[in-house]
């Protein structure tokens, strides 16, 4: 592995998280292509670009700053999943895997935030 934060199983999960996105908006209507589609994929994708973005050539303090802006983009994509599902978008069983899935990976981003905090 040629960069650090591809050895990170956070943004691992993130980039895996990414294609289920991918996937997922796949089924929304055209109307939603420059609405919820867009924002919710660039959000998304937001996560795992911060993490890979932070970890390289930055200090400590640089690094956890890249890291909040990951968790606050999956805060964003939570929001983006209510709303597919309140515009009837989403299922509720691609709604509960998906919120799991990304609850697992803002925790992870939280605690390596946290560890990289301590040193």
């Amino acid at each position: 592995m040629a960069f650090k934060f591809e050895g990170l199983k956070v943004w691992q999960k993130a980039v895996d998280f990414t294609s289920d996105i991918h996937d997922l908006t796949r089924t929304f209507p055209k109307e939603e292509l420059y609405i919820l589609t867009a924002q919710i994929k660039r959000a998304a994708d937001s996560i795992a670009l911060n993490i890979a973005e932070g970890s390289t050539g930055q200090s400590d303090p640089e690094y956890s700053k890249f890291l909040g802006y990951a968790i606050r983009s999956g805060i964003e994509v939570v929001s983006c999943l209510y709303i597919g599902k309140k515009r009837g978008l989403i299922s509720e069983k691609d709604f509960q895997r998906l919120y799991n899935e990304l609850s697992s990976i803002i925790r992870m981003t939280q605690a390596l935030r946290k560890s990289i905090e301590k040193r």
